[in-house]
């Protein structure tokens, strides 16, 4: 393990941004490393093989760039490769680095946050299809109900700059009642996808009141916080230098407009090839 490295964050395009934004927010002494696969996303509608060879790609070029912990901040990554590299791959290519998914610090707290225990879930097809979410939660909370809802029209929209338009507002609504007419009783819904956040006022007004809204940023960054203070070494081989780079599998300008988006400020980035 290097004497210092950054904290890499990986999603197939934008939706990471979400996450990394709520992590440096709650640790900014970190060096952090973003890797967005954006010339081959979306991986929502890609096979399980698929997907995991995409990220085993990514993964390993964030260990060749020096960091010994990554973060899938990628609702499909997590459901549909994490678990393959963790135990199948790790073991054999790089034993002393960690790599951590979305899913598992939503699921470890849902359950006191639902009181009718009937939880909704809005996510891409393969995060849906997959059910990880609904595996993860009966181990965790076996009297909970979830029900997904997959929406394959909300990151297009968002990814275009059209979040605002009164087109998500119909895709929005669209979704948001077909998840209520399948079960009345949620009374909490996970957006189980990162760029959802961007949605997030739309999908309050579509959805009623007396139900909560949950973004994985806040609830990511803290499990990570406790994952480093249990886990000294490895918190102590990260740098400390407050530094964020950006690379990108596509056009490092296109990268650079839309990621402003997401993070409210001014991105440079870079574009990356795989080693």
């Amino acid at each position: 393990m290097p004497s210092v490295s950054s904290i890499g964050i990986f999603d197939s395009g934008y939706g990471g941004l979400t996450i990394l934004s709520e992590i440096r927010s709650l640790m900014p002494e970190y060096n952090y490393i973003y890797l967005g696969d954006n010339a081959r996303t979306p991986y929502g509608t890609r096979s399980f093989d698929v997907v995991y060879r995409f990220t085993l790609e990514s993964v390993k070029q964030l260990f060749f760039m020096g960091c010994n912990l990554v973060i899938l901040a990628c609702n499909t990554a997590s459901a549909k490769a994490l678990r393959t590299i963790q135990q199948n791959d790790l073991p054999h290519i790089a034993p002393d680095k960690r790599v951590l998914g979305v899913i598992r610090p939503t699921t470890e707290v849902i359950g006191d946050l639902t009181r009718s225990r009937h939880v909704g879930l809005f996510g891409t097809e393969g995060t849906v299809s997959s059910l990880s979410y609904n595996i993860e939660i009966e181990k965790l909370w076996p009297d909970i109900k979830v029900t997904g809802q997959a929406c394959p029209m909300w990151v297009p929209l968002i990814e275009n700059g059209e979040a605002q338009s009164e087109g998500a507002d119909y895709f929005v609504e669209k979704y948001c009642n077909a998840l209520m007419e399948r079960d009345s009783d949620i009374d909490t819904v996970i957006l189980a996808c990162t760029h959802y956040p961007l949605l997030y006022d739309k999908i309050r007004q579509h959805l009623p009141q007396n139900v909560k809204i949950i973004s994985q940023g806040p609830i990511v960054a803290a499990s990570l916080k406790d994952y480093l203070h249990r886990h000294v070494d490895m918190e102590q081989s990260i740098k400390k230098g407050g530094e964020c780079r950006f690379y990108t599998t596509e056009q490092p300008e296109k990268f650079a407009k839309n990621a402003s988006v997401f993070l409210s400020g001014k991105v440079t980035a870079e574009t990356i090839t795989f080693r």
